[in-house]
């Protein structure tokens, strides 16, 4: 088999990996926010082992990634690709770690009575949610105008963001006691607008992957 089919199988499998560990994140932030909603404790745990199985999946897409760059005469492009994986699974894997923080955090809430109405987090998971998917996407199609669009997409997260932040402090004015809840739907926001800035940083490596060039960020913390 020559060097090229080689690589070209081996990235195969990496795409495959990539796939999975996506799903498995989308999930994790569907049940996340599911709980949130429903109130289901229950959910809220699933969604710790779904944490567990993307951290292992990035461990083994990290072995994937590092056998290919072991190959015999990598192209620029292809350290390239291969690099933009290795980056893009740490953006991953810490998308797994805050769906997970959102259900920790749904388990504090209790039993009383919500103070405002889950609506616009729900909102902003299903946006993330697809701007996790679309990088993945752009990744393996190598379709930078798809990597670029997730910028543009986030600013539809930042504003619904900002809308849930205006209306968590105006209740919080009406009525001090609204306080401890209100940090925690602050909170919970904040975690899916983190995952909207690390889906864009996925899009900035595949980028970098097809290009060599990656915008500033200001989204790698």
């Amino acid at each position: 088999m020559s060097i090229r089919v080689n690589y070209e199988k081996e990235l195969k499998n990496v795409f495959d990996s990539l796939v999975l560990m996506c799903r498995h994140i989308e999930v994790a932030i569907e049940k996340c926010v599911k709980a949130l909603t429903d109130r289901n404790f229950e959910l809220a745990k699933e969604v710790f082992e779904e944490d567990k199985l993307i951290d292992g999946m990035e461990r083994d897409i990290e072995q994937l990634c590092l056998k290919i760059l072991l190959m015999e005469h990598p192209v620029a492009s292809d350290f390239r690709e291969v690099a933009a994986a290795l980056k893009m699974i740490t953006d991953l894997e810490r998308i797994g770690d805050q769906a997970s923080d959102i259900a920790e955090i749904t388990t504090q809430f209790g039993d009383e009575e919500y103070i405002k109405k889950v609506e616009h987090i729900p909102q902003m998971a299903v946006i993330v949610i697809q701007m996790v998917r679309d990088g993945v996407q752009a990744y393996i199609n190598r379709d930078i105008e798809l990597a670029r669009s997730l910028d543009r997409t986030d600013d539809k997260v930042d504003a619904l963001f900002n809308t849930v932040m205006s209306d968590l402090v105006a209740l919080i004015k009406k009525n001090p006691d609204n306080a401890e809840q209100a940090i925690l739907f602050m909170m919970i926001t904040k975690y899916l607008e983190r995952i909207g800035d690390h889906a864009v940083n996925i899009g900035e490596w595949v980028e970098y992957g097809i290009t060599g060039n990656r915008p500033n960020s200001e989204n790698d913390e």
